[in-house]
């Protein structure tokens, strides 16, 4: 099971964070940032906690959690694996890849495994297409990949 992020203890911080913005200028951004830094993701119970204490619409707050790429409503795993989908690692076998991954981990794009370990997500051009087709594991970089290297860069992480 995924590891419990909303403690009394993270909600507490979130707070004190709450304390030393509230009187600033545009506070949301700041407050949303350290959210995510405290609690790995910005879920409802997290965003109901900023709409009270800012008094900022719950709605505008949804807004700009779902607008942001940096910003997730379900936590990541320990391990961000993400693959990269662009051009020319897609021509390179880049979606070959993702499926061996999710065959060794179970996680499929957009998901974190039920252990919390392992989060799986395509994304678009990393600038590194000079390495097609690319994959990073948190912020291991590895280029020039071949289905058969996915095994061993798996089994680094799942020790």
């Amino acid at each position: 099971m995924a590891k419990n992020f909303l403690t009394a203890e993270n909600f507490a911080k979130l707070e004190s964070v709450i304390e030393a913005h509230k009187d600033m200028q545009g506070p949301l951004m700041p407050v949303l940032h350290e959210a995510q830094h405290i609690f790995g993701a910005i879920p409802m119970a997290v965003q109901k906690v900023i709409s009270e204490k800012l008094n900022v619409p719950l709605a505008e707050i949804y807004g700009v959690v779902t607008f942001y790429s940096q910003f997730t409503l379900e936590p990541k795993g320990d391990f961000l694996i993400s693959v990269c989908l662009g051009t020319a690692c897609y021509v390179k076998g880049s979606q070959k890849l993702i499926d061996k991954i999710t065959e060794l981990t179970g996680v499929s794009v957009g998901t974190t495994s039920a252990d919390g370990k392992f989060s799986l997500e395509a994304t678009r051009c990393i600038g590194a297409c000079g390495l097609a087709p690319v994959m990073t594991v948190n912020d291991d970089v590895y280029g020039r990949l071949v289905v058969e290297d996915v095994p061993g860069i798996i089994a680094k992480y799942q020790g």
